[in-house]
């Protein structure tokens, strides 16, 4: 056995909570770490990724055990922050309602070895047998960890807080993590000043502030005891193998390809998790002449800088998830005319993009014709006005409508039939096969053997 070895202590589970909205995830972990979480969820959706540390004490015995608890929304917007829940866990628990079966969301995490335990999260049936199953498999699976190396493990969340900057919640996966280590994810580089549990008290582990930048979720992430440490790992880190992406603005007045209107969006949301959800749900809004498309992206209160990115005259929608807003960015808005849009559930958000995708939709203009006539003789004419004689050929001539003056198959004018007659009687219409007299109201001169038609124009 070598000296690492040696070293390695058991840890505790990193378990993740799964399954469809409404089937019970949150109330189990409610049940399990007694605190109340369900009746303050907007909507009844979880929609941030948490962490929690329970202790459990198995029936008939002294020992207490620790279990960190991942819950992850069940919404099919939010498959983004499920996998990435996944892939950071060391056991999956999927719940299944016994009312409902199985889901979409069910059958994407659907896998692997499967014991079963019948739980009521509302009245505790079950759930200590559950507990109980995850330390077993732990045991089973014999999960390991050095408390003397540095911390390393995954990003689980990032957002930007307005008095201490950026922040991200982390899931410690080995060793130990101290105040005035230095944190680095990929590019992101942050001292640990301040480390809070999920209850928001001060430890030494979970949260953390004060990134240079957003650090990428799912990243990876490293500690070092010194910023000699922290250079060298920067200068030797593959940045080819992350998916470092440019979380802020990209091209603002997108080309459009001449047969899709494009609908730039500005979005700002809470956390990185949130604009993955949106993305995705914009991403299914679609119309064979319209897109939207995502043009600036970030996490934080829209700012004075987003709105200064924005002339009064473009067609720009710019939507806040879950924000605020900054007084002088609000007073730029409202001098540039701009309307910014707040959300804080992506379904009512989506219902609004969808009403605001049919508005600016471009039409496209079809011309029916409803009645041809031809015009046997021209009684009189004037500098604005004619009248004339016809038989309708097809369809019918209706009185008031603007109609066409063609020659040859070819358009030459359009007028509007200001009186209409038939057997020297005042009518609305006339229909196929009906000699008739009107007079039209147009400035090109009509001959005898042109063909008046008379058609109606709608947009689709």
């Amino acid at each position: 056995m070598d000296k690492k070895e040696e070293k390695s202590i058991t840890r505790p589970p990193v378990v993740v909570i799964m399954g469809h909205i409404d089937h019970g995830k949150s109330t189990l972990l409610d049940y399990i770490r007694k605190t109340n979480i369900v009746e303050g969820e907007l909507g009844g959706i979880t929609q941030h990724i948490s962490a929690y540390e329970v202790i459990h004490s198995p029936l008939n015995s002294e020992q207490e055990k620790k279990i960190t608890f991942i819950d992850t929304p069940g919404h099919e917007s939010f498959s983004k922050m499920r996998e990435r829940g996944a892939q950071i866990a060391d056991i999956a628990v999927l719940i299944v309602s016994a009312e409902d079966g199985v889901k979409p969301q069910t059958i994407e995490n659907y896998g692997g070895k499967i014991p079963f335990v019948e739980i009521s999260a509302k009245n505790g049936t079950g759930v200590d047998d559950l507990l109980s199953l995850i330390n077993i498999l732990a045991e089973m699976e014999n999960f390991k960890g050095d408390k003397d190396e540095n911390a390393s493990g995954l990003v689980i969340e990032t957002n930007l807080d307005s008095k201490r900057g950026i922040q991200a919640t982390l899931i410690i996966k080995n060793g130990s993590l101290r105040k005035g280590m230095i944190v680095v994810v990929e590019d992101s580089v942050c001292s640990t000043n301040i480390m809070e549990n999920f209850l928001g008290k001060i430890i030494n582990e979970a949260a953390f502030s004060g990134f240079d930048k957003m650090p990428r979720i799912g990243a990876e992430f490293k500690s070092f005891k010194t910023k000699k440490e922290v250079e060298k790992y920067i200068r030797e880190f593959d940045f080819s193998r992350s998916d470092l992406g440019d979380s802020k603005r990209s091209d603002l007045f997108p080309p459009e390809d001449g047969t899709k209107k494009i609908i730039p969006i500005i979005l700002k949301a809470d956390i990185a998790g949130s604009i993955e959800a949106i993305e995705k749900e914009i991403n299914k809004i679609r119309n064979e002449n319209a897109e939207f498309k995502i043009v600036q992206k970030g996490v934080g209160p829209i700012s004075e800088s987003d709105i200064k990115t924005i002339s009064g005259g473009e067609n720009i929608l710019v939507i806040g998830f879950n924000v605020k807003i900054d007084k002088s960015a609000v007073e730029l808005a409202d001098k540039r005319g701009i309307t910014i849009s707040f959300f804080d559930i992506i379904y009512k958000m989506t219902e609004w993009l969808e009403g605001e995708m049919e508005k600016r939709r471009p039409r496209i203009e079809t011309i029916e014709t409803t009645g041809s006539s031809k015009v046997l003789k021209v009684f009189s004419h004037t500098k604005e006005r004619q009248i004339v004689g016809g038989r309708v050929l097809k369809g019918r001539i209706v009185l008031d409508k603007i109609v066409k003056i063609m020659r040859r198959d070819f358009e030459i004018g359009r007028g509007r039939i200001v009186n209409l007659e038939k057997a020297k009687m005042k009518v609305k219409e006339v229909e196929e096969g009906t000699e008739f007299g009107m007079m039209i109201e147009s400035k090109t001169e009509i001959v005898e053997g042109d063909v008046i038609e008379s058609f109606n124009v709608t947009q689709k």
